[in-house]
């Protein structure tokens, strides 16, 4: 006899809730990974998107607006001259006898540079002396005459016409005693000249006379024509009128500078502001010094300011005559701020500077400028410290446009802001 059996697995509640059970597992599965790619492609799809605009953002490079010096170096062409600087003239003809110093000779004050010989002069003072004791002769007779007037008149033996007549002759004399007083005064300031003296301390930088030359009272010091010792031949072969002095003598212990200072930057020029002095023949050093005084007005013509600089000299080492480049130490009353000249942009409303926000966002910033070095601008106003601005900012670019923000690697030995 045969049995039929059913399969356990199929036929039991158990296996068949197993069986449910692992379908709904393949189909979750299934549905995940259905939707694991839906979500990559939507991820994917949305980071081109991204990408795809980040890629359109314009790159910038910036830099940062940095805090300028408190005070500027303002170099200024300046020729140096000496403190004190006298030509000295001939105040008598005559003919140089002695001369005592030549160029280069330090000198004190009243020290003895040359004698003239003044026969002519020397003569017209011995006139003159005679012609005062002459008039005083003749005053002496005039005031004894008057005085026997006087005692005759009370007697009638004189008219009282004559003893007035005596009396006033005697007041004329007096007078003409005076009058040759004088003259013979003057001859002898005159002859004082004959010896010429140094007027200050200095140095002799100049000698234009020679034992035996002929010179001229007056600033025509010297009317022949032999060459100035000094170095400067006299023009022509004749006589020549251009003025030329004996001696030329320099204070140079303290020398001083005038400069033109620029218009803009005349309220800083004040006295007492330091000053740096650079030479070529002196490269390296600094030589200081000071702003004494000022015009406190401006050249109509230049629009410049006139400042004298004074600087010690104790060795000697500055010259008159030598160029010199002045740097004047400026306090700003005002914050000063620097950006680089590139970051500019010149647009028909006006000059403007591009900024970028924390966002990543430009701005379009119209600045006021200040000074300029070239690779670098200073601004008065319309940014603060810490801003980024962009460098070499495309011309295109617009208010509120985003940017992306790049950085720039400079190569070994570049200069950077």
């Amino acid at each position: 006899m045969h049995s039929t059996e059913q399969s356990p697995t199929l036929a039991t509640p158990q296996a068949r809730r197993r069986m449910a059970r692992l379908l709904a597992v393949l189909a979750i599965v299934a549905g995940c990974i259905v939707v694991s790619g839906i979500l990559a492609r939507l991820h994917a799809r949305a980071a081109l998107r991204t990408e795809t605009a980040q890629l359109a953002l314009p790159d910038v490079a910036v830099a940062p607006v940095q805090p300028g010096a408190p005070t500027q170096d303002l170099v200024l062409p300046g020729t140096i001259q000496a403190y004190l600087d006298a030509p000295i003239y001939a105040r008598t003809n005559g003919y140089v006898r002695a001369w005592y110093h030549d160029i280069g000779s330090h000198v004190r004050k009243g020290e003895l540079l040359a004698v003239i010989e003044t026969p002519e002069l020397d003569q017209q003072v011995q006139q003159s002396r005679a012609a005062l004791e002459t008039a005083r002769q003749n005053l002496k007779l005039a005031q004894i005459t008057a005085q026997r007037y006087q005692g005759l008149v009370a007697t009638d033996a004189v008219s009282k016409q004559s003893t007035d007549a005596a009396s006033y002759s005697a007041g004329a004399l007096q007078a003409a005693v005076a009058s040759a007083q004088a003259n013979l005064d003057q001859l002898l300031a005159l002859q004082s000249f004959e010896r010429v003296y140094a007027p200050f301390d200095g140095v002799v930088t100049a000698r234009n006379t020679d034992v035996g030359q002929l010179v001229d009272a007056g600033s025509n010091g010297g009317t022949g024509s032999a060459s100035a010792l000094s170095g400067t031949p006299a023009m022509g072969g004749g006589a020549s009128s251009t003025p030329r002095e004996l001696f030329h003598v320099s204070s140079t212990r303290t020398v001083r500078i005038y400069v033109n200072v620029p218009e803009q930057d005349a309220p800083s020029a004040r006295p007492g502001v330091h000053v740096g002095i650079t030479l070529a023949e002196y490269p390296g050093r600094v030589f200081s010094g000071k702003i004494v005084r000022s015009a406190e007005a401006i050249d109509l013509s230049t629009r410049t300011l006139m400042a004298e600089v004074d600087i010690p000299n104790p060795k000697g080492e500055l010259l008159p005559g030598a160029y010199a480049q002045v740097h004047l130490n400026l306090p700003l009353d005002h914050l000063s701020l620097i950006i680089p000249v590139s970051s500019l942009l010149f647009r028909a409303e006006g000059l403007r500077v591009a900024t970028v926000d924390a966002q990543g966002h430009a701005h379009l910033i119209a600045p006021m400028l200040g000074r300029d070095w070239g690779t670098k601008v200073e601004v008065v106003s319309g940014l603060t410290a810490g801003e980024q601005v962009i460098d070499s900012p495309p011309d295109s670019i617009t208010e509120g446009e985003p940017v992306r923000v790049v950085t720039v690697e400079h190569p070994a030995g570049s200069a950077k802001l």
